[in-house]
């Protein structure tokens, strides 16, 4: 590996600091920077040209194809790099396994104007999300399924938390993605002649007795307090996950998947794979 920065061995290095600091949501949000630990989801960001500040790289535990394609890809890019020893890793890394790559990125956009752009048939909306994994969880399953974009509506974690990042594989980075208020999201929803579907213990009709072939918002609340007024209104139709045990809902990542595998099993079934 060249680094085009001197390397680094010292723990109290600014540029360490720095980076550690990341760690810290205030610190995200006023930087617009975030990290990405590990080989397989900075890939991802940078085939979906996330832009990097700079990215650390211990080469000797570079290992394994993801991180060694990542390193590659991060060379090619001209981001700049700098080499730190193990012990710097471990100070930078967020999670336990880091591939020996840890990048600072700039975040991407959230407007959700942004989304005007996309063909948008079946969307994941997710209310008061608090958990990082749980919303890197439901961006994995919105992958899986095909879906078009998922709306962040009051979310109470920052959307390009490191955990969030690394709970949804780096898939965030290829997923339209955006941030409003649930009045924000309910209005734009309708006006892109979507129907919104929200997940609610109490409604009449359970999820398999709805039609979800067609432009459908799947909406969820959190689990401690569920979804708010705004999705009581007329334009939002309820269904549940009927539920046999002792528990009356399930993770909202759980709930998650279970809608948008019947919503595309329902598309597969018709024919339609859009």
């Amino acid at each position: 590996m060249s680094a085009t920065a001197p390397a680094i061995w010292s723990l109290a290095n600014p540029r360490v600091k720095a980076a550690v600091r990341l760690r810290d949501r205030r610190e995200r949000e006023t930087t617009g920077l975030t990290l990405v630990d590990g080989g397989r989801e900075l890939l991802r960001a940078l085939r979906q040209s996330v832009e990097v500040d700079h990215a650390f790289v211990c080469p000797s535990l570079v290992i394994g194809p993801d991180a060694a394609a990542a390193l590659d890809a991060l060379q090619k890019s001209g981001a700049p790099l700098v080499e730190i020893s193990p012990a710097v890793l471990t100070k930078i890394a967020f999670g336990d396994r880091s591939d020996g790559l840890v990048a600072v990125i700039r975040q991407p956009s959230l407007a959700l104007e942004d989304l005007a752009a996309v063909a948008t048939r079946l969307v994941v909306v997710v209310e008061a999300v608090e958990k990082p994994g749980n919303l890197g969880a439901i961006l994995r399953t919105a992958d899986a399924v095909g879906a078009d974009a998922v709306i962040a509506a009051d979310p109470r974690t920052d959307v390009y938390n490191p955990n969030t990042i690394r709970a949804s594989l780096g898939t965030i980075f290829g997923m339209p993605l955006a941030v409003a208020t649930a009045p924000q999201a309910l209005d734009w929803l309708v006006s892109s002649g979507l129907t919104p579907i929200a997940a609610r213990v109490e409604a009449a009709e359970t999820y398999l007795e709805t039609d979800m072939g067609g432009p459908i918002a799947v909406v969820l609340g959190s689990e401690a307090e569920g979804l708010t007024e705004t999705w009581q209104d007329p334009r939002v139709r309820s269904v549940r996950i009927p539920m046999l045990g002792a528990a009356d809902s399930l993770n909202v990542s759980v709930a998650a998947a279970v809608l948008l595998f019947e919503a595309r099993r329902q598309r597969m079934a018709s024919g339609s794979q859009e």
